[in-house]
């Protein structure tokens, strides 16, 4: 099954301009426009997103001698 030729179009259309009538057809067309348009600027945002470098993680600071439990033998 192939793409649909000039005579199938041409009754798709009919039916589309039977449907939503002549002038809804600009406002469905500029409405669709519009939502290609929030996609494709989601998707680059997105792309950035994954792009950008992780962030680095502090090293935690070493436990001072005051905060160690001590631990004493006896012989």
């Amino acid at each position: 099954m192939g793409m649909p030729g000039g005579t199938e179009l041409l009754i798709i259309f009919g039916i589309v301009v039977l449907l939503f009538g002549a002038k809804k057809i600009p406002e469905l067309a500029k409405g669709v426009g519009k939502g290609i348009k929030n996609f494709k600027a989601e998707m680059k945002e997105t792309d950035e997103v994954a792009v950008e470098e992780p962030k680095k993680v502090e090293k935690a600071e070493d436990i001072t001698s005051a905060e160690a439990p001590k631990t004493t033998t006896q012989a």
